[in-house]
C-alpha cells in the first residue's frame, strides 16, 4: 500500500531560490551569492547576500545583475556558514518549491526530503503541455506558456522567480497534491547527480 501523505497546509509551503556568481577556472563552478525564501503568499522571509567563500572569476553580471560591490558590506552580504544555518531552520519540516531546486540545494549544501520538495521544473504534467516530456523547461518559458506571465526579463531576482514558481505551484496544486496521495509521484527524477541534496 503506498504512504499517505496529506496535503500541506499554507504555512508549510515556502519557496526557495538562489543567484549563483562563477568560481574556478573558467568560471564554471557555482556559488551561491544571493538566497531567497517567501511564504505561500510571496511574502519575503529572507532575500540576502552572501559572503563569498573563494575568488570570483564570473559574477555573471549581464543575467545575475551581481557586481563585487554586492558581495561586500555595502550590501550586508552575510558570511555564507550564517546563511547556511538560517537557510536550513527556515525551512525544517517545511514543503519547498522552486524551479529545479537541486541547484538551491547543492550551492547551499543542504539536503532536504525529496517528498517536501514541489519543483515546478520536474512536475509531468507542465512538461507535457510544452510538449517537453523528458526536457527540462526554463522558469521563463513555463510561466509565460502556462501562466500568460513574463520573468527574468532583464536580470535575475531570486525572490521573483521563487514567487513565479509557487504561482505555478498553486495553479495546480490540487491536482499536484492528489497524485501524491494517491502513491502516484507526479514529477521526473532530478539528475542522478544531485541525489546527494535529498533525503
Amino acid at each position: 500500500m503506498a504512504p499517505h501523505y496529506g496535503s500541506p497546509a499554507a504555512d508549510q509551503l515556502l519557496a526557495l531560490s538562489c543567484t549563483v556568481v562563477g568560481v574556478g577556472p573558467g568560471g564554471n563552478t557555482s556559488m551561491v551569492a544571493r538566497v531567497a525564501i517567501c511564504d505561500f503568499r510571496g511574502t519575503s522571509l529572507l532575500d540576502c547576500y552572501v559572503l563569498p567563500t573563494m575568488d570570483v572569476t564570473d559574477y555573471r553580471t549581464s543575467t545575475t545583475g551581481i557586481t563585487p560591490a554586492h558581495l561586500g558590506p555595502a550590501y550586508s552580504a552575510q558570511k555564507f556558514n550564517d546563511v547556511q544555518r538560517l537557510v536550513a531552520d527556515i525551512i525544517k519540516d517545511k514543503v519547498i518549491v522552486g524551479h529545479s531546486l537541486w541547484n538551491d540545494l547543492s550551492v547551499l549544501g543542504i539536503p532536504h526530503p525529496a517528498v517536501n520538495t514541489r519543483d515546478v521544473a520536474l512536475y509531468q504534467p507542465f512538461r507535457n503541455a510544452l510538449r517537453s516530456p523528458s526536457q527540462l523547461v526554463r522558469l521563463p518559458t513555463l510561466t509565460f506558456h502556462l501562466m500568460g506571465r513574463r520573468c527574468q526579463e532583464g536580470q535575475q531576482n531570486p525572490l521573483e522567480n521563487g514567487r513565479a514558481a509557487l504561482d505555478l505551484y498553486r495553479s495546480h496544486a490540487t491536482e499536484w497534491e492528489t497524485a501524491i496521495r494517491d502513491g502516484q509521484w507526479p514529477s521526473a527524477l532530478p539528475p542522478s547527480t544531485f541525489s546527494r541534496c535529498y533525503l
